[in-house]
């Protein structure tokens, strides 16, 4: 049975904004001249195709389903209260089982030695076996040998794989007519990136079932299967995010901007006392509050996945409320030299109501601003939630989430020997999308601002 979480129906209404938008791009020549720079420009294909694989494993983290099971006690079918993702289901061969505690990245043996009794009752300090993965090695009992042999039958899949799109795509030439698909279809550069992110992806796949490629950490849970599910939580926190600040920072910006006076100077005084208070202190504030609100009323939620979501919702909720004095500056700024401007003076002359020239006038003219600022918050936001959780003020602790890795990685750090994978982990997968969504943010700018020199790669 389909379940819907919080978060899950925002981030559809995320994801159906952006097909609504591409298809009005494709639809408006000046802003799909704009964004072909984008889908030209190389660094923006490579930076586009590795957003793309964050987001489709963060979409299919977000399809949540019950298991039905059959209760003999009851004669009937049941669902358990245990919500799973359609990611849970294809990641089952990594994450199904779950060592003592901790294992290095590609080990046959725990990291920490333990007294084992043997047979003839004398103990001893060894490091035991583990139990899963590690020391079931599918074509040698080398692990060397085992991994290369693994890696190319990686390379072979994907090889097979892209040769079935090049027939598919060239040809037939399904995307012969599409002026807007077909320049990215044939670009040598993007095939190219998006061969190497499906290989890595297939690589990872095929090694995560045999190895722990990360490690496990004090459970014994796989370290690999933790980064790419706390990925739903940074890319929920970028997105969601800068949902809530939109209506905030475009319409008291543009109404500042353009309207003045008395409405002018109320909505400086809103996100000039806001600013003034420091955002952490309100996000602690908050989530306290809500922490109350759980303890207090237990029965509204279900299951631990329902509190932990809302946890998660109530967190962007209250980031969206705190971030959007920035963007709310600049376009109360471009409002106020929009208003100056001769068509919009003409459209007053004529007589057209304020609310028409906003609509018709104002807002095209600063969307560029809007985009522009969104794509270079969402890597500060990524960073906001590591950095909020390692503080304790994030997200719930049950929930996937670098920071949370992060703030475990504390202790892992002072103890001996060191345990430094799970921070590195976090690090490593943090570090790609925050690098490509600013590289994507970069080449965006420089779509968007009509003074850019738009030289093509």
């Amino acid at each position: 049975m389909f379940t819907f979480l919080l978060t899950d129906i925002f981030f559809y209404m995320i994801v159906i904004s952006i097909i609504l938008y591409v298809n009005y791009v494709r639809k408006t020549p000046d802003i799909r001249e704009t964004w072909s720079y984008v889908f030209r420009n190389k660094t923006g294909i490579i930076s586009s195709v590795v957003l793309f694989f964050f987001i489709s494993t963060a979409l299919l983290d977000s399809i949540h389903f019950k298991e039905k099971l059959y209760d003999t006690e009851a004669d009937k079918y049941v669902y358990t209260s245990e919500i799973k993702s359609l990611l849970d289901i294809i990641l089952l061969p990594i994450h199904k089982n779950s060592e003592k505690s901790y294992s290095s990245p590609f080990s046959s043996h725990l990291y920490s030695k333990e007294t084992v009794k043997f047979t003839n009752n004398k103990d001893k300090r060894i490091y035991p076996d583990l139990l899963y993965k590690g020391n079931h090695n599918k074509y040698s009992d080398d692990n060397a040998y085992n991994i290369f042999i693994t890696g190319s039958i990686s390379i072979i899949k994907i090889l097979v794989l892209s040769f079935f799109i090049y027939i598919i795509i060239f040809r037939r030439e399904i995307f012969k007519n599409n002026s807007f698909l077909d320049p990215l279809i044939r670009n040598k550069v993007f095939f190219t990136s998006l061969f190497s992110m499906s290989l890595i992806t297939i690589l990872l796949y095929d090694l995560g079932s045999q190895y722990y490629i990360l490690g496990t950490d004090k459970v014994g849970e796989d370290v690999l299967y933790k980064s790419i599910k706390s990925i739903r939580t940074g890319i929920l926190i970028g997105t969601l995010t800068t949902i809530v600040m939109l209506p905030f920072a475009i319409f008291l910006g543009i109404f500042a901007g353009y309207i003045g006076g008395i409405v002018d100077d109320f909505i400086q005084y809103i996100y000039t006392t806001l600013n003034s208070i420091p955002s952490v202190l309100l996000i602690a504030s908050a989530i306290l509050m809500l922490q109350v609100y759980m303890a207090n009323n237990p029965l509204e939620f279900e299951n631990i996945y329902e509190r932990a979501d809302l946890r998660l919702f109530f967190l962007c909720m209250i980031l969206g409320l705190t971030s959007w004095t920035g963007l709310c500056r600049l376009l109360r700024g471009e409002s106020m030299k929009l208003r100056e401007v001769e068509y919009v003076q003409a459209s007053q002359t004529f007589g057209l109501n304020k609310f028409s020239i906003i609509i018709r006038h104002i807002v095209p003219n600063i969307m560029h601003i809007v985009i522009i600022t969104v794509v270079l918050d969402f890597s500060a936001l990524v960073l906001a939630e590591a950095v909020l959780s390692y503080v304790n003020i994030g997200v719930d602790p049950t929930t996937y989430s670098w920071g949370n890795m992060i703030n475990a990685a504390r202790l892992e750090m002072s103890r001996e020997p060191v345990v430094w994978w799970s921070l590195f982990s976090a690090f490593l997968f943090m570090f790609v999308l925050v690098l490509f969504a600013n590289l994507f943010s970069d080449v965006v700018r420089d779509a968007f601002d009509p003074r850019a020199n738009k030289n093509y790669e």
